[in-house]
């Protein structure tokens, strides 16, 4: 009953996150896969529709296809399906992407392919926003298992966890001047790279309900984080 009331003060403070973590069975065979099919080219009609590979185009008239729906954005920026990811070679893949199929170098094409490059490079975009970042990586990774994250359902964190958040708001409630702000700063930023280093290991492991409970407890901070970015903008 505690731990209810201490969520219910935390809803109220607007300190509980939306969208954290349910439960349900696991299962990584639901994992977005690739299919088998080549649809033909919309253009010429020829075989080689959505293909793979950085084939993103036709090979017989080079016209720009419509974006692969069965590939997850791993294969996209050419990374492999795990949580830890170069981030360097993620970069550099977005800004190849980019220079192949942004809408700026098809404005003299045809309304097709203007289409299919807006959706393209959306797509890219999307992909590499939700990549680059521990939080939504994790819980992209969970989303290819099979485990769906509804939003506003409530996921269990120990009540020890839920008053060490609310300390640490009311910290920063507190806080005044740079110096105090730099220190909250340093602590959530020490706790995420700690919940990220235990994140990475569950994940290796293929222990996912334990990737749900860190993850869960990264976008608590990373509410804090919110917090304190608003904070420091100046009224």
């Amino acid at each position: 009953m505690w731990c209810g009331r201490t969520r219910a003060l935390l809803r109220m403070s607007g300190l509980w996150p939306t969208g954290v973590l349910g439960r349900r069975p696991l299962n990584c065979s639901a994992a977005s896969l690739a299919g088998s099919n080549s649809p033909r080219c919309w253009n010429c009609g020829g075989l080689g529709g959505p293909l793979r590979g950085d084939r993103f185009f036709c090979p017989q008239c080079r016209a720009l296809q419509p974006p692969d729906p069965t590939r997850d954005y791993f294969s996209l920026m050419d990374c492999n399906r795990s949580f830890r990811v170069d981030t360097a070679k993620l970069q550099h893949r977005y800004q190849q992407l980019q220079r192949l199929i942004h809408p700026d170098f098809f404005s003299q094409r045809s309304q097709t392919e203007k289409d299919f490059s807006e959706k393209h490079s959306t797509l890219v975009n999307d992909a590499y926003k939700t990549l680059l970042a521990p939080l939504s990586r994790g819980l992209y990774l969970l989303k290819l298992c099979g485990i769906e994250i509804p939003e506003g359902t409530d996921y269990e964190v120990d009540s020890q966890f839920l008053m060490e958040i609310m300390e640490i708001n009311e910290k920063l409630a507190e806080a005044q001047g740079e110096t105090a702000m730099k220190e909250m700063e340093s602590i959530v930023r020490a706790k995420q790279k700690e919940l990220t280093d235990n994140v990475s290991r569950a994940f290796e492991r293929d222990d996912f309900e334990k990737a749900k409970e860190l993850l869960t407890k990264m976008r608590y901070f990373s509410n804090v984080e919110e917090k304190i970015k608003l904070k420091k903008i100046p009224l």
